[in-house]
């Protein structure tokens, strides 16, 4: 089974009916199950719920093969402690899809390190798609040590800019 989750705060049509599309065109050949929120697209080729309860999301994630869903932190997140392949698209401001464009930030830092495959639009959906069916996702190790370097080096320049006033 195959998972797509866009989360519940904005519609995210493009990304629906993107997917949509390829179950019609025979690209996605498992089931599906979307969690589509307050999308005004239904799909006609998925099984879809616009929100599904806590539990049963977390079931869902867990049952599935692999996930499609936009670049939200949580759900990367998720899918990198459940080391499931993740495909994302980033919802875009210009489209009304979320109010600043940091996924677009997200999904290029995580999608370079290869944790995850990332589409930046629904043009290039189809061929990731295609990908996500062999797409292993590099695991994600601790680094400690670099966020105590990161978390210093802030707190050095808070104090020179204090000491500068």
């Amino acid at each position: 089974m195959l998972f797509v989750t866009v989360g519940t705060q904005f519609p995210f049509d493009r990304l629906v009916r993107a997917v949509d599309a390829a179950c019609a065109a025979g690209l996605i050949d498992e089931p599906v199950v979307a969690q589509i929120g307050n999308s005004l697209y239904r799909p006609r080729h998925m099984n879809h719920v616009a929100e599904v309860a806590k539990n049963q999301y977390d079931d869902y994630f867990r049952q599935a093969s692999a996930i499609i869903g936009h670049a939200g932190i949580g759900t990367i997140s998720m899918a990198m402690r459940l080391n499931k392949p993740l495909l994302v698209m980033p919802r875009l401001a210009k489209y009304g899809e979320v109010v600043h464009d940091h996924q677009v930030d997200i999904a290029e830092k995580f999608g370079s390190a290869g944790h995850i495959l990332v589409a930046q639009d629904e043009l290039k959906l189809p061929q990731k798609i295609l990908e996500l069916r062999t797409f292993v996702p590099v695991p994600r190790t601790a680094q400690p040590e670099m966020v105590v370097a990161r978390m210093m080096q802030f707190l050095q320049e808070q104090q020179s800019q204090k000491e500068a006033e």
